[in-house]
């Protein structure tokens, strides 16, 4: 092994570092340099943490760029470090904090072996409870797990926004978080009306987004599940990023409750990723274990993809892939021929071609 593999190898296995990141972003340590708080002593105090501990942790990262020293004891931010300020435009502090839904969710990841020994998700093995569950036991993660996930609303609400509308009147945005992607829809289309359907505490929070918005006439927030009976008649049931989260019988059981709500003139709209169209496969293959770890989901290549949906008696109308590994799948009901052919050929008949 000359040096330069050795070195590479040493950062792929390193875990120091990661930790090391969240605990200055746990602390808040980049918003504290930031407000003039620049040496060990005062950080210490500001973020009650050892002074002698937070020494050999700044000393740490500033070796590795996250931090600067200009001047002995008095640290500085860098570039590299900026997004561990809350105010910065791509802020990760929320997402790495140790003591969030963020940091629960990393903290999840020691349980990976246990995931690969048995192929189920082992979340419930580090913290008690499967993860859903565990969301609704500790209601004081939810902020910081709708901070999460807003991560991804940014890029796939331009993307499902960007989608041609024309013709829909009533859209249905299932699991649908805090209502960032519905009102991004509501805004780039002003004569569709709408409806989030997620759990109790997201709803009422959901409902505060969109009328903030300026939204209040055009949309409306509804507790419920989507294995249960949703909202019906709408022209389009959007589902974004929410079936990977899912074993591939929940994510056919969900579809079919869209589809239920649908009827025979209604679509499905699947905002996802495709694994073997998305390109990045450092990031998809990392979020398929993350899926493995945390829920039993995955991410799907497009014949898997086709395989859930012509099970849950579907068949894919269009497909569209975007910049930022989206992939929108629209979906309607499969007419009995059709659903023969996919059983036929295992989901793979001439409905799911790319259009």
């Amino acid at each position: 092994m000359n040096a330069d593999t050795r070195a590479e190898f040493m950062r792929l296995t390193d875990i120091l570092t990661p930790w090391a990141i969240r605990v200055a972003a746990t602390l808040r340590i980049a918003d504290l340099i930031a407000e003039g708080h620049t040496t060990v002593a005062d950080l210490a105090a500001k973020s009650d943490a050892n002074a002698d501990a937070l020494a050999r942790l700044m000393r740490y990262l500033v070796a590795r760029g996250v931090f600067s020293e200009p001047q002995p004891d008095a640290y500085g931010l860098t570039d590299l470090g900026a997004p561990l300020l809350s105010a910065h435009p791509g802020s990760r502090r929320t997402r790495l904090d140790l003591e969030g839904m963020g940091g629960r969710i990393d903290s999840a990841n020691a349980g990976l072996l246990q995931a690969v020994r048995t192929g189920r998700p082992s979340y419930a093995d580090m913290f008690g409870l499967p993860f859903w569950a565990d969301i609704v036991a500790n209601p004081d993660m939810e902020p910081s797990f709708d901070e999460v996930m807003a991560d991804h609303t940014p890029w796939f609400g331009e993307v499902v926004a960007g989608h041609s509308w024309e013709g829909v009147k009533h859209v249905v945005d299932v699991g649908g978080g805090t209502g960032a992607l519905l009102a991004a829809i509501l805004h780039a289309s002003p004569d569709i009306h709408g409806v989030l359907v997620d759990q109790t505490a997201t709803v009422a929070e959901g409902q505060r987004y969109l009328a903030a918005q300026g939204l209040a006439d055009r949309a409306t927030a509804v507790v419920g599940d989507f294995f249960e009976a949703l909202p019906s008649g709408a022209d389009v049931y959007v589902l974004s990023n929410i079936l990977h989260d899912w074993s591939d019988e929940d994510a056919v059981r969900i579809l079919r409750r869209c589809a239920d709500a649908a009827g025979a003139g209604g679509r499905i709209l699947i905002a996802d990723r495709v694994v073997d169209q998305n390109g990045d496969e450092a990031m998809l293959t990392m979020l398929d274990l993350r899926m493995l770890v945390l829920l039993g989901g995955r991410e799907r290549d497009r014949a898997h993809w086709l395989d859930v949906i012509s099970t849950a008696g579907l068949t894919v109308r269009s497909t569209v892939h975007r910049d930022g590994g989206v992939t929108l799948l629209e979906c309607v009901p499969a007419t009995v021929r059709e659903t023969a052919d996919l059983v036929r050929q295992g989901g793979r008949a001439q409905g799911g071609r790319a259009q």
